[in-house]
């Protein structure tokens, strides 16, 4: 089973069953299995990617509260050299930030090559945010598809190879794991009772991922619909999708100068 590209024309509902686990998802030993082999063969390949030097990786997560976008990140990445990865969290833009285009502050966190970017929520937010909250007019946020397209394109031609996870969790799971984070004293101190009020909006959150989802996957950079209400599943999913993308490249390492090779050490 792999995660396929959201198709642009095609209605996407979001609905709750589809975060749960695809019935032909593996179990048990199985999955560990599996998904061990893909977090591995990320990193072997990072290491390809970071000495062949021609292309960026840039993975975009996205997701409700509580989505695991933090706990992807630490699973998938586990293998990857923290020497060849960079991870950015964006939060509520800054004084500076708003007075820059919405993207200023995006173009400037694009991994160079050889190496791979992970944005933990990204430009996306400004098509989700200020459109459910309204804090700017429709014809502003509505602009903004096209402009994050033309962005990616941008990204894409200069070798930047872009691939956007929407991690999709139900509204039952999210509850689950809300309650299981105020209980726990190691994580509820970051917890604000603000952080509920998306939860009370997810209706128009979905209206707003769903014409996010579908507007914004291209052929340069595709978006995928990933079941996250099992973080194992979600794991290996994600992870194997990643390892695909980077052996489809046709990474090599360089090869050495005939002086080196020649060399001999005493």
């Amino acid at each position: 089973m792999k995660l396929k590209p959201i198709d642009p024309n095609t209605e996407l509902a979001l609905r709750d069953k589809d975060a749960s686990a695809p019935k032909k998802a593996l179990e048990g030993d199985d999955l560990k299995k599996a998904t061990s082999k893909e977090t591995e063969r990320v990193g072997e390949l990072q290491q390809v990617l970071y000495a062949d030097g021609r292309y960026a990786l840039l993975i975009v997560l996205q997701g409700r509260d509580a989505a695991g976008k933090d706990g992807t990140i630490r699973h998938v990445f586990e293998a990857v050299d923290p020497q060849g990865c960079e991870v950015t969290s964006f939060k509520a833009p800054t004084a500076l930030e708003l007075e820059h285009d919405f993207l200023w502050r995006i173009h400037a966190r694009v991994p160079p090559r050889g190496m791979i970017g992970i944005f933990n929520r990204s430009h996306y937010e400004d098509v989700l945010v200020p459109r459910v909250r309204e804090l700017v007019p429709k014809k502003v946020w509505s602009a903004r598809y096209e402009h994050i397209n033309e962005f990616e394109r941008l990204l894409s031609e200069n070798n930047v190879v872009i691939l956007k996870f929407f991690l999709h969790i139900s509204k039952k799971e999210q509850r689950k794991r809300l309650e299981a984070r105020l209980a726990d004293e190691t994580k509820n101190w970051k917890f604000r009772v603000g952080d509920l009020d998306d939860r009370a909006r997810w209706d128009d959150f979905t209206d707003a991922y769903s014409d996010m989802l579908r507007r914004c996957s291209t052929e340069w950079a595709p978006w995928y619909l990933v079941p996250a209400d099992d973080k194992q599943v979600r794991n290996w999913l994600v992870a194997r999708c990643i390892a695909d993308r980077l052996d489809g490249l046709g990474l090599e390492y360089p090869r050495a100068d005939e002086a080196v090779t020649k060399l001999t050490i005493d």
